[in-house]
């Protein structure tokens, strides 16, 4: 899996079979020098999207093969031994039912050069198919949050936090629906800030943000955007939440109040971050007892100090406290969607993506 975050990849080794997925082993890399960078570029339109476009899927498909090849490294496990690879590709639009109707998703892969650099069948373009059925193609986890946080009789949320924040909403009876949608941003906005004005990738812990002042008037400026008032079925992506959706907002904000410190901005976008996915919880499932955090973000102290202060009545807890880290929740979840694609079973939620009906999600690529 790698996400809207853009910081690399991460892969698991997950076997299958018993009440529960048991994961054998993960690997993490960061992409390679420029990688990231082209990634980002192809968040918007500029020129020669098909080649850049092209070469940063193979790059990817090359990243993919390399954390696989150090899983099986690592464990002794054959590719004969596996079944399949489930690829996901990373997002770069991600425009569902606009323009004709159907819209599109667009993630960058090579599946066919990743089969042909690790031997093993591949599953990927996950997506597309539910947007086809009229659906979001977004989020696609919550079945598989259903079935491994299953809630014991208590009404249990899992809070995803990468680059954009989802949401599921697991009713405290396996019989009650589940419920899932995008919140906002989740790292997309701290992560551009900090590295605009530190240099570094990413803000270590909130330290940066705990140093500085919410800037209210601005904090309800971003709270204005219309996307959080809209009931789910709803997905996002880097097309609304970017660096120039921020900075138009920045702008007004400094011409009527002057230009808040940068440390200030820090602060107010770590608090957007956590408000817009308590505010999701709050409006959505309002007796909520748990709330397991994974993602980067659930590595974020301030934020997730933020979220329990925001939820004094839901106990805010890493997904590593039922069982599964943070940072291997949706590459296990992929492996998840790929196995359901091999056995030809469904793996959409309709109540969720707001598709037609249920749908085989992904494609195969046979090695």
């Amino acid at each position: 899996m790698s996400g809207t975050s853009l910081d690399g990849v991460d892969g698991v080794l997950v076997e299958f079979g018993g009440a529960s997925p048991v994961v054998l082993a993960h690997q993490a890399i960061g992409f390679p020098e420029g990688l990231r960078a082209d990634f980002l570029a192809l968040n918007t339109s500029g020129p020669d999207e098909i080649h850049r476009g092209a070469l940063a899927a193979n790059g990817l498909a090359r990243s993919y093969a390399a954390v696989v090849h150090a899983l099986l490294e690592s464990t002794g496990v054959s590719t004969h031994a596996v079944c399949a690879i489930g690829a996901h590709g990373q997002t770069v639009r991600h425009r569902p039912g606009e323009f004709d109707g159907v819209g599109y998703t667009t993630q960058l892969n090579q599946p066919a050069l990743l089969a042909e650099l690790c031997g093993i069948d591949v599953v990927a373009d996950f997506r597309s198919r539910d947007v086809a059925a009229g659906g979001q193609g977004a989020p696609l986890v919550p079945p598989f949050h259903q079935a491994f946080f299953s809630p014991q009789g208590e009404r249990l949320a899992v809070l995803n936090i990468g680059g954009i924040s989802n949401l599921t909403l697991l009713h405290a009876t396996p019989q009650a629906p589940v419920l899932g949608f995008d919140c906002g941003p989740g790292n997309a906005l701290i992560d551009a800030w900090c590295q605009q004005h530190t240099g570094q990738p990413y803000d270590a812990n909130g330290a940066w943000a705990a140093s500085g002042s919410v800037v209210i008037g601005l904090l309800e400026l971003l709270l204005a955007e219309p996307f959080l008032q809209k009931p789910p079925p709803k997905s996002t992506g880097r097309d609304l939440f970017n660096t120039p959706w921020l900075e138009s907002r920045l702008s007004e904000w400094s011409r009527a109040h002057g230009a808040p410190a940068a440390v200030d901005v820090q602060s107010t976008l770590t608090e957007f971050t956590a408000r817009t996915c308590a505010d999701a919880l709050q409006r959505n499932m309002s007796a909520c007892s748990q709330l397991a955090v994974c993602g980067g973000g659930a590595y974020n102290g301030s934020l997730m100090a933020r979220l329990q202060a925001l939820l004094p009545d839901t106990k805010v807890l890493s997904s590593a406290d039922l069982g599964l880290p943070p940072l291997q929740v949706e590459a296990t979840a992929f492996a998840w969607l790929a196995r359901q694609t091999v056995k030809r079973s469904t793996s959409s939620l309709p109540k969720v993506t707001g598709a037609q009906g249920a749908r085989i999600l992904g494609a195969i690529y046979p090695a």
